[in-house]
């Protein structure tokens, strides 16, 4: 009987037909609470044969121990930064992912995390629920300007509802939808630069790359607006902590708003936690029931298939016959 490891909690606590879809296949199913780093993933390798994983740090280390039992991965999800993709391609292990998820949530997230901001909502609800009755003065999103760094699935879902809120809208990506920016009056720029000249806000969706990493530091910083609001629904890793927090500190900027962190869970004493003008959640932009069910039902979907020697939904890599995952 094939052993299936699954490590992505929010497929684990959130009810639906992932778990029917799950239980039919008869296959025993191994669970652990991750994200999890390199050694706790280490520890489960070797006696599995497939594995579903959320953002669990999987090196080439890891996969030479899972092997040769370890035939296919499904992620939980788009992003794969913490999987050693070239290992899998070149151990001939098919990795398969689920795009096409999670924007609608992710873009709803990011509007809680701006509007946060901007309404010091953590400051009044403390206010209240300590019985105070302290307020300050906030901001409207009307006419201010939003910059999009990345408008693919999210993005595009991000500018869809800052139109709605009547914000103007620019933009940068690599490819460009133009019938998209045409119908929801999104202006295109040249640059990230070109955003940091115009934005009043900057919100991030695009990949962690060794091109985005640290994307946002104290240079990228010292040609934003003042005060600028940055919010981040991608990766930690595309901020520069320690100047983001000197930015934060001095006013240049006025506040981050964040679902992600360069470490995850952060330790204790993470710089950004306690800053006055950050709004932090725990990487749970997607976890809604709605997405989490979407995710979760692909996920499992795309390793049936592969398991039965069929072609998954997604694959990232797929130089790699999807049959190499077939589980016996």
């Amino acid at each position: 009987m094939p052993r299936v490891l699954i490590t992505t909690t929010s497929f684990q606590d959130t009810p639906g037909k992932h778990h029917e879809l799950l239980a039919q296949t008869g296959w025993e199913i191994i669970t652990a609470r991750g994200p999890l780093n390199e050694a706790d993933t280490l520890a489960l390798m070797g006696d599995i044969d497939a594995y579903i994983c959320g953002d669990d740090l999987i090196t080439e280390a890891v996969l030479d121990k899972a092997l040769p039992r370890l035939k296919v991965i499904s992620k939980y999800g788009i992003g794969v930064d913490k999987i050693d993709v070239k290992a899998c391609t070149a151990k001939g292990i098919p990795l398969l992912f689920t795009p096409g998820v999670n924007h609608t949530t992710v873009a709803e997230h990011t509007f809680l995390l701006l509007l946060s901001l901007e309404k010091s909502l953590l400051f009044h609800c403390d206010s209240t629920r300590n019985g105070g009755w302290k307020r300050k003065t906030g901001h409207e999103l009307f006419e201010k300007t939003i910059g999009i760094i990345g408008l693919g699935r999210i993005g595009k879902e991000v500018a869809i509802r800052a139109r709605a809120f009547g914000m103007k809208v620019v933009a940068y990506d690599l490819y460009w939808d133009a019938e998209f920016a045409a119908t929801h009056e999104v202006t295109r720029v040249d640059s990230v630069d070109d955003i940091y000249a115009v934005a009043d806000y900057i919100s991030l969706h695009t990949n962690l790359t060794p091109e985005t990493r640290d994307m946002i530091c104290a240079e990228s910083i010292a040609k934003m607006k003042p005060g600028v609001l940055l919010l981040n629904c991608a990766r930690g890793e595309i901020v520069h902590t320690d100047d983001l927090v000197a930015a934060l500190q001095d006013g240049r900027v006025g506040g981050y708003g964040t679902d992600v962190l360069d470490e995850e869970p952060p330790r204790a004493d993470h710089p950004l936690l306690k800053l006055p003008n950050v709004v932090c959640t725990p990487h749970i932009g997607s976890r809604t029931h709605e997405s989490v069910q979407r995710q979760a039902t692909k996920a499992v979907q795309n390793l049936i298939n592969v398991a039965k020697g069929e072609k998954p939904l997604a694959q990232v890599n797929p130089d790699v016959p999807y049959t190499n995952g077939k589980l016996d």
